[in-house]
């Protein structure tokens, strides 16, 4: 089966005929379902009966299905079968470049008409509109009203013009020129530079390693407009095409938008033959070892390439086997995942899995690693050990059960949900279905397959697997690091010795010990419920517990099987002392990692297979927190969690060193990477002068964190539950949820106090300064302008300065990109915080060339005073205006938007029940609230940041 870059994917009988549609020939798909446990293995899988498919006369195929989540809106995409590895040798980079140029003017929308119309109807560039280019497809992605017929229209003529109106002026393709090197220019580094030089090898012999989308800089700077028009002509055609409408409309009125926008497009004649490309075998393990003196990361891979070119399962059979590699991966990588948990891990992370690679026609069984500077050979011995353990011994009978609990487990919250799922996460099954062929039966079908086919799939089917996975041909091992002269390098000779040595290493079967069947062992009595009120306006319930713990739940129907969670209570380390800060700063997330009540991580995940939910304690400046989410047939096990961590948090000094050994690995040369330092010494600029500041971890800061005071003050913020206030939101049942709150949290220790947060005296930096920092050696800058300081809060300042942010951006994209073509990506971001004191932050961030800082610094700081001096134009207003509403309308329908603003509305005293008001501070938002906003808080100058390269 063909899988995607992912650690596990789970992929979801065609008769065909033909008829006439609108005068259109079109070869329709219909449906069949034949679902036992057990089955002819020969039979195909079949089509999603839920989704219309067809295909034109033209040749262009279409997907269409109507789901009602979110309301109003479909989501639309232009899928074209043709990326980098079609490009000729004088259009290195075309193919991603033509993606830009269809933002940038066709028939029906001239340069920069399209995202302006798309904005003024609520659709945000980059956050809504966007696009990828890949080696072998590029993706156009739309979504649009659909309850305005005028507005769809339009969004299906914008996807035409896409397909085949592109104007491709010399004027316009010059004018991008400068923002597709822009975004040349942010992928180089040392990642880039080291992939440069293993992808020859893992693509061995193969087109894919010539033919990075992003293309080169020379032949962006230099190719002609014939290469590219040559381009759209060549692969830009119906044959090669397909058109996905998924959203809230019925399927007749998407079909015949489709006909009439698409049907028209001609037939391509002659056509130029759309190869496809293989990677060739070869009998050598090929070894890469690259360094890089600005490699933030050291990683392992491993790749054991198929023999045989991927295809995707077609049969029952290939869809059960399938299954079988999803079991395997499932086992080996929680096996991987213990032993990152031991004392002294052999990595911060890795995983395993059978699946794509850059080539859709090349699968490989893949090992991977992050790990520390010097632990390359350590984490790859790790990686083919393990590999070698199932060889030999397989897998036990149970960490095959509890597999099979957990993946079903994953497939039955998605079938719970099958009616309830956004639209825009349907999309990508049809996009593999059309590029790859990939089976799309669907969840209902997929859930039921699984529940009959996973209790007849046996240990020794999974056990086999290793033999076809694991070879000594077609064999590439990449290791990637930091050059330092202080760090010794792994040699390819190392490499070839361990591969020699693993087979013959005294390897002894894993050991799978025995765990609880119950969370709970001792419990204090159950408190009860002493007074309940409802808000009726909001729909909500508050409970206040006997121990004076406080819940608010919210009942919703958005999802089926989904209940959130979170909780807390003021303080946090605002009450620390400065000397018991900085101990404890860097040793609080490495807290939970011991488990809970005798319990170690290992078994606690062992425990809940089957079972989805999730609990995470967390202590930060101003709060102790709570927080997790669950199945609904899973709350308890979320209560009990809950109440485990307030009152049985493990204490195990083997669990919190593999904490500060896995961190200490992850940051060992992060500061290497120029981004990285970046941050570091602009934090240190604004913050260093806070008594409390820590600034970014080291070895010698992790190996000082007082783990036993940490602990110690853990179990002091979580010993009053008294002042918590917890809150829910999800499919919940009011009983259930009532009788887990008296059992498992009004029983939690109360001292009866209430706590509050600590002010300090320290303000960040404020006012006119600037800090540039060099740092690399790549041509490439960024710039950050900070507007911050101390101010008053309320809520419509609050608002206003979200808003203008949202302008200011609209206009920025307009002048730094469209118009200078200076940046690929630029923006605007305002905050206003209430606690732990009133301050104000707005802040404008770009990348760009060295030679572009000032200049677009300038222009970036015109804008600014542009509105300061006239205000917004009626028309950026409006836009933000009708985004704004059309956000809102979504949020309302979504738990987590419900969660968190019933928990901020408390956590920063405001009336919850103004968020019925927001339409109406919307509608009455004016150019002159904005100009006054920016007056108020873009006057009293600013903090200047650049990050430029070292002077060669």
């Amino acid at each position: 089966m063909k899988k995607s870059l992912s650690i596990l994917t789970l992929v979801l009988f065609v008769l065909t005929g033909t008829f006439k549609l609108n005068g259109q020939t079109v070869t329709k798909t219909s449906h069949k379902t034949n679902q036992t446990s057990t089955f002819n293995s020969a039979e195909k899988i079949p089509f999603n009966p839920e989704v219309t498919k067809g295909v034109l006369s033209n040749g262009l195929t279409y997907y269409i299905k109507n789901n009602g989540k979110p309301e109003n809106k479909v989501e639309l995409r232009l899928v074209v079968k043709a990326g980098s590895i079609l490009e000729d040798q004088d259009q290195l980079g075309l193919a991603h470049f033509m993606e830009h140029m269809n933002f940038n003017g066709t028939k029906n929308f001239k340069k920069n008409e399209l995202v302006d119309y798309l904005q003024s109807i609520g659709v945000k560039f980059g956050a809504h509109l966007n696009a990828y280019t890949s080696f072998d497809e590029t993706v156009y992605m739309l979504p649009i009203p659909s309850d305005d017929p005028e507005k769809l229209e339009k969004g299906f003529q914008i996807l035409e013009d896409w397909a085949h109106n592109a104007l491709l002026t010399e004027k316009d393709i010059d004018e991008e020129r400068g923002v597709v090197l822009e975004e040349y220019r942010l992928g180089q580094g040392a990642d880039e530079r080291m992939m440069q030089n293993y992808l020859p090898k893992v693509m061995y012999g193969s087109k894919y390693a010539e033919r990075l989308p992003i293309g080169t800089k020379d032949n962006l700077e230099n190719f002609t407009y014939e290469s590219l028009r040559r381009y759209y002509k060549d692969w830009y055609r119906p044959d090669l095409m397909a058109v996905i409408a998924v959203g809230d409309i019925d399927v007749a009125t998407l079909e015949a938008k489709i006909k009439s926008h698409f049907g028209k497009i001609p037939k391509a004649t002659n056509p130029r033959n759309r190869d496809i490309y293989y990677v060739p075998n070869h009998d050598e393990t090929f070894i890469a070892i690259e360094k890089d003196k600005e490699a933030p990361f050291s990683q392992v891979r491993v790749l054991f390439k198929d023999k045989d070119n991927s295809k995707e399962d077609t049969t029952l059979e290939e869809f059960r086997h399938s299954i079988t590699e999803s079991l395997f991966s499932q086992m080996l990588n929680n096996r991987l995942d213990e032993l990152r948990n031991s004392e002294n891990p052999p990595f911060v992370y890795g995983y395993s899995f059978h699946g794509g690679t850059w080539a859709d026609t090349k699968d490989a069984y893949q090992s991977f690693a992050m790990t520390s500077p010097d632990g390359q050979l350590k984490a790859l011995k790790t990686l083919l050990e393990e590999n070698e353990r199932v060889r030999k011994f397989g897998f036990g009978e149970a960490e095959f059960n509890r597999a099979k609990k957990d993946i079903l487990a994953r497939f039955e919250k998605s079938f719970k949900d099958k009616d309830k799922t956004e639209s825009n996460r349907l999309l990508g099954e049809y996009i593999r279905n059309f590029l790859v062929n990939e089976p799309m039966p669907g969840i209902e079908w997929e859930f039921n397959f699984y529940k009959a086919q996973l209790p007849t799939i046996t240990l020794e089917e999974v056990n086999q697997l290793i033999s076809s996975y694991i070879k000594d041909t077609n064999r590439v091992i990449v290791l990637t690091g930091p050059d330092k002269e202080d760090l010794k390098t792994v040699t390819e000779q190392e490499v070839l010795d361990l591969l020699a040595s693993v087979k013959n290493t005294d390897l002894k079967p894993y050991e799978d010990k025995e765990v609880a069947s119950s969370l709970i062992t001792t419990l204090l009595p159950e408190g009860t419920i002493v007074k309940e009120e409802t808000n009726t306006t909001l729909n909500t319930t508050t409970l206040t517990l006997s121990n004076g713990a406080t819940v608010t739940y919210k009942k919703t129907d958005f999802k089926n099987d989904e209940i959130l969670f979170d909780g807390f209570s003021f303080g946090g380390t605002s009450l620390y002392s400065d000397q018991d800060y900085k101990a404890t700063v860097f040793a609080n997330n490495g807290l939970t990692e011991a488990g809970v009540n005798g319990f170690d991580k290992v078994e606690l995940g062992k425990m809940l297979s089957g079972k989805i939910v999730n609990v995470r304690p967390r202590l930060s400046g101003l709060t102790e927190s709570i927080s997790g989410s669950c199945s609904p047939k899973d709350l308890e096990e979320l209560f009990q969690l809950t109440y485990l961590y307030f009152t049985a948090l493990n204490k195990d000094q083997s669990a919190f060193n593999s904490y500060i050994n896995k961190q200490k690995a992850f940051i060992g040369n992060m500061l290497a990477s120029p981004q990285f330092y970046f941050q570091d010494q602009y934090s240190q600029f604004v913050y260093g002068a806070n008594p409390r500041y820590t600034g970014f971890p080291n070895t010698e800061k992790l190996e000082n964190a007082d783990y036993d005071l940490a602990y110690k003050k853990y179990q002091e913020r979580f010993a009053n539950a008294g002042d918590f206030h917890f809150y829910f939101v999800g499919n919940i049942d009011d009983q259930k949820l009532k009788s887990f709150a008296k059992k498992y949290l009004a029983n939690l220790p109360s001292t009866n106090t209430k706590e509050d947060y600590k002010t300090f005296n320290f303000r960040p930096l404020s006012g006119s300064h600037t800090k540039i920092v060099e740092k690399g050696t790549d041509p490439k800058s960024s710039v950050r302008i900070v507007y911050q300081g101390e101010t008053d809060y309320n809520q419509k300042d609050e608002y206003y300065l979200n808003s203008l942010a949202e302008i200011l951006t609209i206009k920025l994209i307009e002048k730094l990109r469209e118009e200078e073509g200076g940046v690929y990506g630029v923006g605007a971001r305002g905050n206003l915080n209430k606690i732990p004191y009133g301050w104000y932050n707005f802040t404008i961030s770009f990348p760009c060339g060295p030679e572009n800082v000032d200049k677009l610094k300038d222009a970036a700081i015109a804008e600014v005073e542009q509105i300061i001096k006239n205000g917004p134009t009626d028309e950026d207003l409006a836009k933000i205006k009708e985004a704004q509403l059309l956000e809102r309308k979504e949020d309302l329908k979504e738990n987590r938007f419900w969660l968190n603003t019933l928990k901020n509305a408390d956590y920063e005293g405001h009336d919850v029940n103004k968020l019925l008001e927001f339409e109406t501070s919307v509608n009455n938002l004016t150019k002159v609230d904005i100009q006054k906003t920016a007056k108020k808080f873009l006057t009293k100058g600013y903090i200047l940041g650049i990050h430029n390269p070292e002077k060669q």
